[in-house]
């Protein structure tokens, strides 16, 4: 499970060091993808694969679930994190995020989310107070 905020800075060839707690996870291969707000989702290959296979079983007679596979899924690129834990990510997905040098890396679950840290700063004030402030249950069985 992948926990925490983390702050890297992409260098200038687009690489991003993976926080030391998520390399173990991430070592056998990872892939970045397209996340909604304009970041960009990472999973452990297996935990994409997982994903894959269950899009499968998705009907492609719905346009919705066309459309979410297509960008989901045309924006991936398979990666492994070299010897000292950097992940290079793709100028077309560093684009899709407005990744600058300054970053912000945080555990979401199953996932880990690349923000460019201006980004995440302002999703995260725009949605703290509704979190702090929630009074009805949002994820069944959960508080």
């Amino acid at each position: 499970m992948f926990l925490g905020t983390h702050t890297p800075r992409l260098d200038d060839k687009g690489r991003l060091f993976l926080p030391a707690k998520f390399r173990d996870r991430m070592a056998g291969g990872l892939v970045v993808t397209r996340g909604q707000e304009r970041c960009l989702y990472v999973f452990p290959m297996d935990e994409f694969t997982r994903m894959a296979e269950t899009m499968r079983t998705t009907p492609v007679t719905s346009k919705a679930v066309r459309d979410y596979q297509r960008v989901f899924l045309s924006g991936a690129s398979d990666e492994i994190p070299d010897k000292q834990g950097r992940v290079t990510i793709p100028a077309a997905l560093r684009a899709y995020a407005g990744l600058s040098r300054e970053c912000t890396v945080i555990g979401a679950g199953s996932r880990v989310e690349v923000w460019d840290t201006a980004a995440w700063d302002a999703y995260l004030s725009s949605t703290e107070d509704a979190f702090a402030e929630q009074a009805e249950e949002v994820i069944p069985g959960l508080l």
